[in-house]
């Protein structure tokens, strides 16, 4: 009688014994990467009119129609002018990019370009930089409107004022992006704008001065970035070099939507995961 050997078990190697690898640690920050997205969301962009129109039309028709509507009273117009040059690029930035990011989450596309060699990093570098060069352009036509045509009496350098205008427009678009990821609905996205932007608006020192208000409510505008891109435009309206007042306000209207795009890239895990 024969018996039949036993097969030896396959030996245990260290390649079979060791777990799947671990994920790809998420890339530095590319230049390549970064752009390549901006040119996709400004390709996307370009087939939108609307939208452009939003972007960059509003701004000027809302200066227009603001400086006839104190016609009889130009120095109003020369009061708030310079304010709502940055405020009403904040605004239309901020629904604008709200809305076109939560479309690019709710469709799917940041799961598939996520699953890319992609970091999170480039993707929020790439919306900012897109939404950035049309804030360039929004707040420059916006300016030169007000300044050339509209006759804004500044007291300070045009070019300062375009310098806070794309700063809040750059803002609004930071907010727009942190903003999207907590909206299911391109409705629910356009909801944030009396939660994140009309208290900054009553709050910034546009209809009273911040001092004048309850103190409570001066402590709260005191954080709120749309009062220091207000007082930068206030500086440039009353000084002709630049103050050091004017740099802190524009270094923290900076800072604000740097930190915001941030928290918008680490946002980006609750709708990809």
């Amino acid at each position: 009688m024969t018996t039949t050997p036993t097969p030896n078990p396959a030996p245990t190697t260290a390649a079979a014994t060791t777990s799947a690898p671990a994920a790809t640690p998420t890339r530095a920050l590319s230049a390549s990467r970064t752009t390549a997205t901006a040119a996709r969301v400004l390709r996307q962009l370009r087939h939108d009119p609307r939208t452009i129109a939003l972007l960059i039309l509003i701004p000027c028709v809302m200066l227009f129609l603001l400086r006839y509507v104190f016609d009889g009273s130009p120095r109003t117009f020369d009061s708030i002018g310079a304010s709502l040059l940055g405020i009403f690029p904040l605004i239309t930035m901020f629904l604008v990019t709200s809305i076109a990011t939560l479309r690019e989450r709710t469709s799917g596309t940041l799961e598939r370009l996520l699953a890319m060699p992609l970091g999170k990093g480039d993707l929020i570098a790439g919306y900012a930089l897109a939404f950035g060069i049309l804030a360039i352009i929004q707040s420059a036509l916006a300016t030169g409107l007000a300044v050339w045509v509209l006759g804004l009496d500044v007291t300070g350098s045009p070019w300062l004022l375009l310098l806070v205008a794309l700063l809040d427009a750059l803002l609004g678009t930071a907010l727009g992006l942190f903003v999207s990821a907590f909206a299911a609905s391109e409705f629910q996205a356009v909801q944030f704008m009396p939660a994140v932007i009309f208290p900054q608006l009553l709050l910034c020192g546009l209809f009273t001065p911040r001092s004048n208000m309850h103190p409570a409510l001066e402590a709260v505008s005191d954080v709120l970035p749309m009062s220091y891109a207000v007082d930068g435009m206030n500086e440039i309206l009353k000084h002709t070099d630049m103050t050091a007042t004017f740099v802190r306000d524009v270094l923290i209207v900076a800072g604000c939507a740097l930190l915001v795009l941030t928290l918008g890239a680490a946002t980006l895990r609750r709708r990809t995961a």
